[in-house]
């Protein structure tokens, strides 16, 4: 008798190997966290082109059958200072995660600094489901993904029992790793950690800075919901990825509000100690017709080509004096002050002109090194760069 059923139940068991034992789901949890307002890469140099919140939400897009069921989470720090242009970037950012449809946003210390006041509107307007330990949001929220249940909160109390608890902080690594109860903590502290830790049956991953990288965290569960394994992905978010065209039209709304915080053109000038090229040129004409074949030459244009030629972060290194009192203020204003020239390098030089015994600003390493950062200009080499631009 026992033969006959096995013989009958056998043909059923090789039909469905996996309805009761070995079941095996997965859940991918996709991740971003301490961008600090970078909306998009400044495009400087093709070593550090990665990033930006059109490309992630491209890249999602075009892979959202391939990564679901998943969650897309921030761990806060997405916004930079609390400035006109900071509000501006804000809501930018906040559009973007609309779009992108964000699970859960933490908001941490640098979204501290801006007043409630400001963000309730646009959170209702976008949508957008805030965690924070600011007693205007919750602090935590639950999540059903088809048969995932989780917990993602800012509180490292909150834990929930028989859900994926995940936790949201800006505290490093030396604070958190010790905590129990949570299956996963995404920090958006800055720290790079090129692979997940796993400390105490927690997984500990922190958001790539300036989002460059988009984390994708794979958990594989049993039947019972224990995490059996999990893997870890960098996803590049270089030019090879196809914007999401909704958030490059969030993006030019930006440019546009930007551009418009110095189009006063009633802003009276201030006493001219910023000269231009043209007045150096009538003692010095063939520096300056040295300096007409140097990329510096061109700065300005670079910008007016990728729509920045009004973004106050972009201009302060292709401009003469902006920011500084009788420095370049916006093209129709102060023409004469576009491009990285002579006194973006030696200094104002509306004193000189009235004195010509005053010597101006010594040529130095430090003055290059105000923009040429190792996010703009990674290959900078002050001898070989110095050599592309010294007057001959």
């Amino acid at each position: 008798m026992i033969f006959f059923v096995l013989y009958v139940l056998m043909p059923l068991i090789m039909l469905f190997p996996t309805v009761t034992y070995g079941q095996t789901r997965t859940l991918n949890i996709v991740y971003t966290g301490g961008v600090n307002g970078e909306l998009e890469p400044c495009g400087c140099s093709p070593k550090t082109d990665f990033g930006g919140v059109a490309r992630r939400a491209g890249y999602l897009a075009e892979h959202r059958k391939m990564l679901s069921p998943y969650i897309l989470i921030d761990s806060g720090n997405f916004i930079d200072k609390d400035t006109p242009q900071g509000r501006l970037k804000a809501e930018a950012m906040l559009k973007a995660f609309s779009i992108m449809k964000y699970d859960a946003v933490a908001f941490l210390k640098m979204e501290k600094e801006f007043p409630y006041s400001f963000f309730s509107g646009l959170l209702k307007k976008n949508k957008i489901p805030v965690i924070s330990d600011m007693p205007q949001y919750k602090q935590s929220i639950s999540i059903k993904r088809e048969a995932f249940a989780v917990n993602v909160s800012v509180n490292p109390m909150n834990y929930q029992k028989g859900k994926l608890n995940i936790l949201l902080t800006d505290k490093p690594v030396s604070e958190i790793k010790d905590l129990k109860g949570w299956d996963v903590i995404i920090l958006s502290s800055g720290e790079i950690l090129e692979e997940p830790l796993k400390v105490n049956g927690t997984i500990i991953v922190s958001g790539y800075p300036k989002g460059e990288r988009l984390g994708i965290l794979t958990l594989q569960f049993d039947s019972g919901g224990e995490v059996l394994e999990s893997k870890h992905k960098w996803q590049a978010l270089g030019k090879d990825i196809k914007e999401d065209i909704n958030v490059r039209k969030a993006l030019k709304e930006y440019d546009a509000g930007v551009a418009g915080l110095l189009k006063d053109d009633s802003k009276p000038l201030a006493k001219m100690s910023y000269l231009g090229s043209s007045k150096c040129g009538e003692c010095h004409q063939p520096f300056v017709e040295s300096w007409k074949k140097t990329r510096h030459a061109g700065a300005f244009s670079s910008l007016e080509r990728v729509g920045k030629s009004g973004d106050p972060e972009c201009i302060k290194c292709h401009t003469a004096g902006f920011g500084e009192k009788g420095g370049f203020y916006n093209a129709k204003k102060t023409p004469m002050l576009t491009n990285v020239q002579c006194e973006a390098c030696h200094g104002p030089g509306g004193e000189h002109l009235l004195d010509f015994s005053k010597p101006m600003q010594p040529m130095a390493e430090s003055v290059c090194l105000k923009c040429h950062t190792k996010s703009t200009s990674p290959d900078f080499n002050y001898p070989i760069y110095l050599e592309k631009v010294k007057h001959k």
